[in-house]
């Protein structure tokens, strides 16, 4: 029996839809990857203050999470302007930054209060997961959709 034309069509979308987030993926890999090495040479190798450390590699990992996802992700999105576009990654990535904070602060006090290692990496990826998909869906929906065709 042959699959038909509608079930091909949902078929291929999904599958379209899983190479999209999956390249987001690798980008956001890649993004947190940068974080960490300079986090790294900002505080350790250059002894800045932690706080200021970690803002610095936020700001620099978000520029790579940009340039990588307009590079892959997102490279058929409509181009715009790249000061307006990168407002509204750094705007999308606080809001995000925010939560990934308030999640790791519910998660520890109501679920995790021993506060092992263990137990705060386990809140991190939680809060690292939901973040992810907030960034992919702003992004995907907000920031790069396209806007319907005029007449």
């Amino acid at each position: 029996m042959k699959a038909k034309p509608v079930a091909l069509w949902q078929e291929s979308q999904q599958r379209a839809r899983l190479l999209h987030l999956l390249s987001y993926a690798v980008v956001g890999v890649a993004a947190t990857l940068v974080e960490w090495l300079f986090y790294y040479l900002f505080d350790p190798l250059l002894h800045l203050n932690t706080y200021i450390a970690v803002a610095l590699a936020f700001i620099v990992s978000t520029l790579a999470n940009w340039a990588g996802g307009r590079l892959l992700t997102f490279r058929h999105a409509p181009r715009q302007n790249v000061l307006r576009e990168l407002s509204k990654i750094y705007a999308a990535s606080s809001i995000g930054l925010l939560m990934n904070e308030l999640i790791m602060w519910l998660l520890m006090r109501w679920f995790f209060s021993a506060g092992t290692n263990l137990q705060k990496m386990l809140a991190k990826v939680i809060a690292t997961a939901v973040v992810f998909f907030w960034n992919y869906f702003i992004r995907e929906r907000v920031i790069y959709k396209t806007p319907p065709a005029t007449d």
